[in-house]
């Protein structure tokens, strides 16, 4: 194999590939594929993987720091998300005109947001981390969910009504994301 692959088999049909913030590859399987096939999807998708490792030492590069958060730190993103987004939800919930349950602020590595289906808001407390306009972006996206519970062409309308910018953002997301949460302890 051209890369160091996690290979995990599970009752699935296809094959994927997957790149985590660290930059470990994992390839899932099906239990009975051989691991001839394997390897050569692996080989096929050297071009993809390439460039998910170079976008995400780019974005390592660009970030400058990629020292691992203390749990004091990290607490310490915590608190000022708890100060920030709310106030930033509630200027854009009145935009909408929806109401959200509760906020919650979390350290994840592979969420920036989400929405239940009972309103409640959950943000990832490394969005401190990124421009003010990504972490509105965010924010944006996990409210127009209160009106769209999908990602429908409907849904990312609204999200583009409110915040015209939100395009750009989630590139910066994309490209910078993974050294954030790399960040994040084991």
């Amino acid at each position: 194999m051209p890369y160091k692959c996690n290979v995990i088999r599970s009752s699935r049909r296809t094959l994927s590939v997957e790149i985590n913030s660290e930059g470990q590859i994992t390839v899932r399987a099906p239990y009975r594929m051989s691991d001839r096939k394997i390897e050569k999807f692996i080989s096929d998708k050297a071009p993809w993987i390439e460039k998910q490792l170079a976008k995400l030492e780019t974005a390592r590069r660009n970030l400058g720091n990629t020292e691992k958060l203390s749990d004091a730190q990290i607490n310490s993103l915590i608190e000022k998300a708890k100060a920030y987004i709310p106030a930033r939800a509630d200027y854009y919930a009145e935009i909408l005109g929806v109401e959200y349950g509760r906020i919650t602020v979390r350290s994840q590595k592979t969420k920036w947001g989400s929405c239940s289906s009972k309103g409640n808001l959950n943000f990832n407390c490394l969005l401190m981390l990124a421009p003010a306009e990504v972490i509105d972006s965010v924010v944006v996206h996990e409210l127009c969910h209160l009106k769209y519970m999908n990602h429908s062409k409907e849904f990312y309308s609204e999200v583009l009504a409110v915040f015209p910018k939100y395009k750009s953002c989630d590139k910066w997301l994309k490209d910078n994301g993974r050294a954030l949460m790399s960040r994040l302890g084991k």
